[in-house]
C-alpha cells in the first residue's frame, strides 16, 4: 500500500506537466511551470510510458497525458520534411533538431506501454517507429543501435554508446511483450548479450559507456557531463541487471546464467558506488575508481528495482537489507513529502539542490521504483500491475 500510494502521489504531482495548450511543461519543485523550457523527446515519451503504467494501477486521470503525449509526438516532434522526430520544440517551433537513438527507443517504449494500456492508436506508432529504427539506427551486422544523425539523416559522428542501447533493449523487450514479435526479443538479446555477457566480465562487472565506430571501448571519450559522462555509470549496471533478468524470463528461463550475471552487476555497483554518507556516486572510471561523487535520485531508484527483481529469483538476506536501506535513504532525502515527486540531486549535507537539474524533470525512474516491487513476476510489468491493482 505504501508503494502504491507513493506512485499515486507522483502521478498526481506530474499531472501538472500537461499545460492547457496540450503541450507538456517542465516543473519546478513546487509543481509550477519552468517558463521557457523546451519540450524534449525523452520527456514526452517517458510521460506517455509512465501514465500508461499508472493506468494499470487505476490512475485513469492520466489518460489525457497519454493522449496528449501521442499528439505532441505527431504535431511537435514529427519532422514532416525529412521524416522521423526531432529532439525538442517550443511554442515557436523546432529547437534541437538532432535525431538521436536515445530518443527513438523511448518512442518505441512509449508506444508499447500505451498499447498495453489500451490506447489502440499506439499500434501504428509501434509499426512506424520500428521501421525508422530498422532504416536508420539498427545495425544488423553488429546487432546494436547506431547513435545519431542530423535532421536530414546525414551522419555527423562515429560515436557509439551503451546508454541508448541499454534503453533500446528495454524498449524492445516492452515491444515484444505487447506484440509477441520475436524480432524484438532477439534484438534485445543481442544488445544484452554484448554488454552484459561480453563487456561486463572483461571490466570486473562494470560496463563502459562509450565506444568507437568498431565497438572498441573509447577510453578517452568525455561528452556531455550529464548524459555522456566519462567512464562507467553504476546506475546503468542496475538497469542492465534488471533487463538481463527480464530477457531471461521471457526466454523461458533456460539456465541460471542470467541470475549469476545480474547478481555480479548489482553487487559490484552496490559495493563500488554506495558512499559513506549514503547515496551512489554518479560515475566511476572503467576500472572502478570514483570520478564524480554527485548523488542523483535515479541510481537509487534503479537499484531499488534491480534488487527487488533479483530477490524474486535469488532471495538472500542481503537483498532485503539493501532494499530497505535504499528505500529508507530515498524516503528521507529524495522524496518530497510536501509537494510530491522526488528531488533530483542532494548536496554534501543531504539537502536538495539544483546543481545539475532545474526543478523535477522526470517521473520515469522514481515511478518505476514504486511499481516494480509491487508485482511478483520479473517480466510483463503491465500485466502484473493489472493483477495487483
Amino acid at each position: 500500500m505504501w508503494l502504491r500510494n507513493e506512485a499515486i502521489r507522483q502521478l498526481q504531482f506530474f499531472s501538472a506537466s500537461l499545460a492547457p495548450t496540450g503541450q507538456f511543461r517542465s516543473l519546478n519543485w513546487d509543481g509550477s511551470e519552468i517558463v521557457g523550457a523546451p519540450q524534449e523527446l525523452h520527456a514526452t515519451t517517458r510521460l506517455i510510458h509512465s501514465y500508461a503504467l499508472g493506468k494499470q494501477i487505476g490512475f485513469d486521470e492520466g489518460d489525457a497525458i497519454v493522449l496528449a503525449g501521442l499528439e505532441n509526438l505527431e504535431k511537435g516532434h514529427r519532422d514532416p520534411k525529412n521524416g522521423g522526430y526531432i529532439w525538442s520544440f517550443d511554442e515557436s517551433g523546432p529547437c534541437n533538431t538532432l535525431k538521436l537513438a536515445y530518443g527513438y527507443v523511448f518512442i518505441l517504449l512509449a508506444a508499447a506501454s500505451a498499447l498495453q494500456a489500451g490506447f489502440e492508436e499506439a499500434d501504428n506508432l509501434i509499426k512506424e517507429i520500428s521501421q525508422i529504427l530498422d532504416e536508420h539506427f539498427w545495425d544488423d551486422t553488429i546487432g546494436r543501435f547506431k547513435e545519431e544523425y542530423k535532421r536530414d539523416w546525414t551522419s555527423f559522428s562515429s560515436y557509439r554508446g551503451m546508454n541508448a542501447n541499454m534503453h533500446g533493449s528495454e524498449a524492445l523487450l516492452a515491444a515484444y511483450e505487447v506484440t509477441q514479435d520475436r524480432v524484438f526479443l532477439d534484438r534485445a538479446g543481442s544488445i544484452i548479450n554484448f554488454f552484459v555477457g561480453t563487456v561486463a566480465p572483461q571490466y570486473n562487472w562494470r560496463i563502459p559507456e562509450h565506444y568507437h565506430l568498431d565497438w572498441t571501448i573509447d577510453q578517452e571519450y568525455q561528452g556531455d557531463p550529464m548524459f555522456r559522462p566519462a567512464g562507467t555509470t553504476p546506475g546503468h549496471s542496475f538497469e542492465f541487471a534488471r533487463l538481463r533478468l527480464q530477457y531471461w524470463d521471457l526466454l523461458g528461463r533456460p539456465d541460471d546464467s542470467a541470475v549469476v550475471e545480474a547478481r555480479h552487476l548489482i553487487e559490484t555497483a552496490l559495493n563500488d558506488a554506495w558512499l559513506p554518507e549514503g547515496g551512489f556516486c554518479y560515475t566511476m572510471g572503467n576500472r572502478g575508481k570514483i570520478k564524480n561523487r554527485d548523488r542523483f535520485w535515479w541510481p537509487v531508484t534503479e537499484a531499488i528495482g534491480a534488487v527487488s527483481v533479483l530477490t524474486r529469483v535469488d532471495p538472500r538476506p542481503e537483498n532485503e537489507a539493501w532494499y530497505r536501506k535504499l528505500w529508507e535513504f530515498a524516503n528521507r532525502y529524495f522524496i518530497d513529502h510536501t509537494y510530491g515527486g522526488w528531488f533530483c540531486v542532494i548536496d554534501a549535507k543531504n539537502r536538495p539542490t539544483e546543481k545539475q537539474f532545474k526543478g523535477k524533470p522526470d517521473i520515469y525512474h522514481s515511478l518505476q521504483a514504486s511499481l516494480i516491487p509491487l508485482v511478483s513476476e520479473i517480466s510483463n510489468l503491465h500485466k502484473g500491475l493489472r493483477e495487483v491493482s
